[in-house]
């Protein structure tokens, strides 16, 4: 029985180190601090015109996505599996915020701008892709380390 733990703990030690947040001083505002944000993720909602880049994240830190839709037609994004693995801060549209339990999808009928806040919570790799789309520029990919 101890072989059996002692070869378990020697893997952990030999695995890397997993995601840690991006500061180690959050204060009173938590995973929530300044020190602790990303990069914000831009994506772009326009008829024919690719939706973004591929982005990494870091699993506990803070990041923004800023979706703006040009109102060239009706565009969604959906993404269950990526909205399933990160904690939802809010969701901003036009100065209101909304804070959702949980989404699977944003649809702007004309043009717009949607910010989302939330913390990357199990890595992966998941993927946004505006519905009914094949073309890999009509989707992204979000690898949360």
């Amino acid at each position: 029985m101890f072989l059996k733990y002692a070869a378990l703990a020697a893997c952990v030690l030999a695995a890397p180190a997993g995601a840690a947040p991006l500061c180690d001083d959050f204060g009173f505002a938590g995973l929530l601090a300044k020190c602790n944000r990303g990069e914000t993720i831009h994506l772009t909602l326009a008829s024919g015109q690719p939706l973004g880049e591929d982005v990494t994240l870091q699993s506990g830190a803070y990041y923004r996505m800023e979706i703006t839709a040009d109102g060239s037609a009706e565009i969604g994004l959906e993404g269950k599996d990526f909205f399933r693995n990160i904690w939802m801060n809010e969701i901003v549209i036009n100065s209101i915020e909304i804070r959702p339990m949980a989404v699977d999808s944003l649809e702007f009928d004309k043009a717009g701008v949607a910010e989302l806040s939330f913390i990357a919570i199990k890595p992966g790799r998941h993927v946004l892709r505006i519905p009914g789309t094949t073309g890999e520029s009509q989707q992204i990919t979000i690898t949360i380390e």
